[in-house]
This record gives structure tokens, C-alpha cells and sequence, in this order.
């Protein structure tokens, strides 16, 4: 490495000074200490040696760097949690394979013995190249309609996905979604209005009861970790939280938080849930049951986000929108 200038050192989403939770979650003194051993990690195990490393951000007990090669620039990405690394090393085998099908994903370079993701000196890290774009911008119906697109796109090589099982998240059997919904509507909705329970727990008793199926999903889909490019998706970002569920579960919940990002989340209005769905639809179709499904689940997932106490960017208000109009 022949720039030793310190990184931008940042934290993600938390509101922790960066130097304190570099030393006390990573074990560096200092920013130039986690450069260092950044650049010996990729030389050992990648071949590449590093020019410069110009920001570092954390997020919980993970961290990303962004460095500068003579090939371009990449991004290391590492976790020093032990039982998160047999998932991560799972995760980057799906990334592959879901580049391989074509789908815009940002896939880990192999190291030198093949592997996808190296555990080394406590950590288990993945090396990318850097995915040139920005973070979906909500305000581009272009860009919300080509998200949708490809949600659908993505929810169908996941399907195919020969080991979904090993990728996902371990979650415990599901019940059917009513009752899903009536447990929430039970133990967490406290912060939802009366009049909002009421009419869900109504929905729910309306909607078809039949089971939909269920198959693994991203689960995340959201402004944060869709990378675009113009009007096209460049990358779709941290499958961390996939696991199995319903496709319109996923397409709800996605179309409820595509706005959000690191701080201050808030609601996106109508208009980009509609859409986010258009563009949706235009790759594959609801299915009779989903489309019977989507109101209730959107409003669902739209009070879900209500907050006990102060609610400062609106999620209240902006649920309430989606209480059907008496006729």
C-alpha cells in the first residue's frame, strides 16, 4: 500500500463515535491499524495489493472497505461474528449463482484457492468490485418501476435457487398469513389506531384462507441495497436477511420500505407503490390469491412500521391512506 492517508472512518446507521467501536468490536488502535490489515488480508488471499483505502463504515460487528488497486476499485467486506460465517459463506455461493443467471447482483471475486468468502485471523471477509451507481431514488418513477421489475425477476431466480434451504435464514415454521396477521394484530399493535386493528382484523377475516407458497426472498429490498444506474438497476445489495416467506409478503414490505435508507426512514407516498407494483407486474403477474391478498397485506405492512410514541416522518398518517374507502 502506497497511500497511508487515514480513511473516512463512518458508522452506518448507528449513533456511535466509529474510532470506539473500531477498537472495541474489530480490535484497531486506529483507522491506519484496520488499513493494514485490510491490505494483508487481500494480498494473502486474493493477490492484490492496495493503493489506497479511502472510507471504512460499520454497521454492527461488520465493516466495508472501499480501496483503490491497479485493476479498479473494490470493496472488502468482513464480519468478525463466528456463527454468522457458515451463513455469509452460503450467501456469497447464492450472489454467485445469481449472477450467474443473469440477474444484476454484486458477486464476490474468488480468492486464490476459489473460495468465495475466506475466513482468516477471526474474520470471515468477501471482496467485490465497486458497483458503479446510486443508492434507488424514489423520486425517479423510472427507477421505481425498473426496481419492481426486477424484484420480480430476482423472486424468480430464487425459486430456482437449487439450495434455498442452506441460504436462508433460520426461521421457524410459518403459519398461514391470516393468522399471522391476527397474532400481530394481538400482541404488537399497540401503537396502531383502533379504527386501523379493526378494519385489518376485518380484511383478514375476508381474505382467502388458502395457504400461498412460500419460497426464499431477498427480504430487504429497499432504497438502501438497490444500486441504479440511470433508469437501470445496477445492483441489488446484502442478502442478509433472505429467507422464505410469501412473494407478496416480500412485494408489500418492499414496496412499504423502498424509501428508506440508514437514518430517519419514512414513508414513500401511493404513487410509488403503485408504481413499484406496475413495474412488478410487468415481469410476472399476481397470482388470483395474491392479488386478493395485496390491499391487506400492504396495509399490514404499512401500520407495522407505526412507531409507539413520537412518529416524526409520518408512518402513521401515511398507513392510515390505505384504510379502504366506505361505500
Amino acid at each position: 500500500m502506497t497511500n497511508l492517508r487515514a480513511p473516512v472512518l463512518e458508522m452506518l446507521w448507528e449513533p456511535h463515535d466509529p474510532l470506539g467501536a473500531l477498537g472495541e468490536r474489530f480490535g484497531f488502535g486506529d483507522e491506519e491499524a484496520a488499513v493494514h490489515w485490510v491490505a494483508a488480508q487481500l494480498n494473502e488471499h486474493w493477490g492484490v495489493r492496495i493503493h489506497s483505502c479511502e472510507r471504512i463504515v460499520i454497521s454492527d460487528h461488520n465493516a466495508l472497505a472501499w480501496v483503490g488497486t491497479s485493476s479498479g476499485r473494490l470493496l472488502a467486506k468482513w464480519s468478525v461474528v463466528p456463527w454468522l460465517f457458515e451463513r455469509l459463506a452460503e450467501l456469497a455461493r447464492l450472489t454467485h449463482w445469481l449472477d450467474g443467471q443473469g440477474l444484476p447482483v454484486s458477486v464476490p471475486l474468488p480468492a486464490l484457492d476459489g473460495r468465495q468468502q475466506v475466513e482468516a485471523d477471526g474474520a470471515s471477509m468477501s471482496l467485490q468490485r465497486e458497483i458503479e451507481g446510486d443508492l434507488l431514488d424514489v423520486g425517479d418513477p423510472h427507477q421505481v418501476r425498473e426496481a419492481g421489475a426486477v424484484l420480480a425477476r430476482l423472486q424468480d431466480g430464487l425459486a430456482r435457487y437449487p439450495d434455498a434451504e442452506r441460504a436462508a435464514m433460520p426461521w421457524g415454521p410459518l403459519p398461514p398469513l391470516n393468522v399471522r396477521i391476527a397474532d400481530w394484530l394481538d400482541s404488537a399493535a399497540e401503537s396502531v389506531p383502533a379504527k386501523a386493528r379493526d378494519t385489518l382484523r376485518r380484511l383478514v377475516a375476508e381474505a382467502p384462507p388458502g395457504e400461498l407458497p412460500l419460497q426464499l426472498g431477498h427480504h430487504d429490498f429497499r432504497s438502501a441495497n438497490v444500486l441504479c444506474s440511470g433508469t437501470e438497476v445496477a445492483a441489488v445489495i446484502d442478502f442478509e436477511e433472505a429467507r422464505f416467506d410469501h412473494r407478496i409478503v416480500e412485494l408489500a414490505r418492499s414496496a412499504v420500505l423502498l424509501g428508506t435508507r440508514f437514518h430517519d426512514w419514512g414513508p414513500v407516498p401511493a404513487e410509488v407503490h403503485a408504481e413499484f407494483l406496475a413495474g412488478y407486474r410487468s415481469v410476472r403477474a399476481l397470482t388470483p390469491a395474491e392479488a386478493k391478498w395485496w390491499d391487506v397485506v400492504l396495509l399490514w405492512q404499512a401500520l407495522a412500521m407505526v412507531p409507539l410514541g413520537d412518529d416524526p416522518t409520518g408512518w402513521g398518517p401515511a398507513a392510515l391512506h390505505y384504510l379502504p374507502t366506505p361505500q
